[in-house]
């Protein structure tokens, strides 16, 4: 098993990233330590990573264009508005602060379904606030991973129905046929155990205070804080936000629905025709490096299938699994390795499932249990890996200053304060039910 292309491509990427190399560098060079150990030509995996980039293509455009709605709504003096109301309700109460926010971020997997797109247009702003209450960004960054995350493995709304519904199909093409609503019963449990890694984040492991340099701002932010808030920007601001979300809802495009909102501030003149090359410009710094990181991530996803080592793997520990416990525990890893590598929850459960089915049923777990193994298998790595973007998100938003590490500030702290609880509770989950 230690000697699969997948698990040493995985830990090459992981060490890599560590060492603060570059993201996308370390994707590349893992990529091909994989593809190589595979015994696939240099020329084939360069192909097939290249080829594979278009799987994310319309999540990259969607970062760029939100990037630009961003930095366009900064001008109207909304987000202005926005830090100066926050700052007054909150002052000095820092973790109700940083709860909200895991509260507002639990909100775009459900009730507002617009993923990490909120990310560029809310926290750039509240930098500031946050350097002047010394909050820990690590603590944010846990937060927002939270509310990314956890809606959509326990509750049965927005992304987290798409998320059921997959393990539902999934679980019933491969011989064990349940219902959506028998998934949701039991992915509270591991939505339990992400509750409480949050709670340790914020109010045991980042409770100090940390030091920023409070003279390094947004830039596009900072050109704001001096002009007074133009009303009829921030109702076009408004406008467009709604006009974009009622779009992704209807068409299921977020490219089009930020085109959209980016259009409406133009017609309402709350920006001007001119300036909208520098909003674009803009939006691409902001968010250009995650869009990349997630093309690359797809390319790196194509090359780990091709190289064939995720059946491999899959094979090789089913021999193991002798006992609950044991099959319990190495399930559950199996699917840290394989979402790390690939950086998507949903495209691990297709992955698993062909093989779990028929391994819980032979080692005598129960329903309620093998759909805990396999959801929380397939959340597992989406909080820790460098190239999900439930990690991706946190870093634009909060190193929007530079001041806010991708690896050790946002990848590092998610790993350990939800990976290592949904751990253990998967375990103990799949071993009772």
């Amino acid at each position: 098993m230690f000697t699969n292309p997948v698990v040493l491509s995985v830990l090459i990427m992981t060490v890599l990233c560590l060492l603060k190399l570059n993201v996308i560098i370390s994707l590349i060079i893992a990529a091909l330590a994989g593809g190589i150990l595979a015994g696939m030509p240099v020329s084939e995996i360069m192909k097939t990573l290249i080829g594979g980039m278009g799987g994310n293509a319309e999540t990259a455009l969607s970062y760029i264009l939100i990037g630009a709605f961003a930095v366009a709504v900064t001008t109207t003096g909304a987000t202005e508005l926005l830090t100066r109301k926050v700052g007054t309700l909150m002052k000095k109460k820092s973790f109700i602060l940083v709860l909200l926010i895991a509260a507002v971020s639990s909100l775009s997997q459900n009730l507002i379904p617009v993923h990490i797109a909120f990310i560029p247009i809310l926290v750039p702003p509240l930098l500031a606030l946050f350097n002047k209450l010394n909050i820990d960004r690590r603590a944010v960054a846990s937060a927002l991973t939270f509310g990314l995350k956890a809606p959509y493995v326990a509750l049965p709304v927005g992304y987290g129905l798409i998320f059921h519904n997959i393990i539902r199909d999934q679980m019933t093409a491969n011989g064990m046929e349940i219902t959506t609503d028998m998934v949701y019963k039991v992915m509270w449990i591991p939505g339990l155990a992400m509750v409480l890694g949050l709670l340790i984040a914020v109010f045991y492991t980042y409770r100090k205070p940390r030091e920023y340099n409070v003279d390094l701002v947004v830039q596009e932010i900072a050109a704001t804080t001096d002009t007074p808030v133009n009303m009829i920007g921030v109702y076009a601001s408004l406008v467009g936000a709604i006009a974009a979300l009622a779009i992704q809802i209807k068409v299921g495009s977020l490219p089009l629905g930020a085109l959209v909102g980016l259009l409406i501030m133009l017609l309402s003149g709350a920006i001007k025709f001119k300036d909208l090359d520098k909003f674009v410009n803009s939006g691409i710094g902001m968010m250009g490096f995650i869009a990349f990181v997630m093309l690359v991530a797809s390319g790196y996803g194509s090359v780990i299938r091709a190289t064939g080592g995720v059946d491999l793997l899959v094979q090789a520990v089913s021999s193991v699994m002798t006992t609950k416990l044991i099959g319990a525990t190495v399930m559950i890893l199996l699917g840290l390795v394989i979402t790390m590598g690939i950086g998507t929850s949903f495209g691990t459960i297709p992955i698993i499932a062909v093989i779990y089915v028929p391994l819980a049923t032979a080692i005598g777990f129960s329903i309620p249990a093998t759909i805990l193994l396999i959801g929380t298998a397939a959340a597992l790595g989406d909080a820790g890996s460098p190239v999900s973007d439930s990690t991706l998100g946190p870093t634009a938003g909060l190193n929007a200053d530079g001041q806010h590490d991708h690896i050790w500030d946002t990848c590092v702290p998610t790993f350990i304060h939800y990976n290592i609880p949904l751990v253990i509770f998967g375990i103990l989950g799949a071993l009772i039910l």
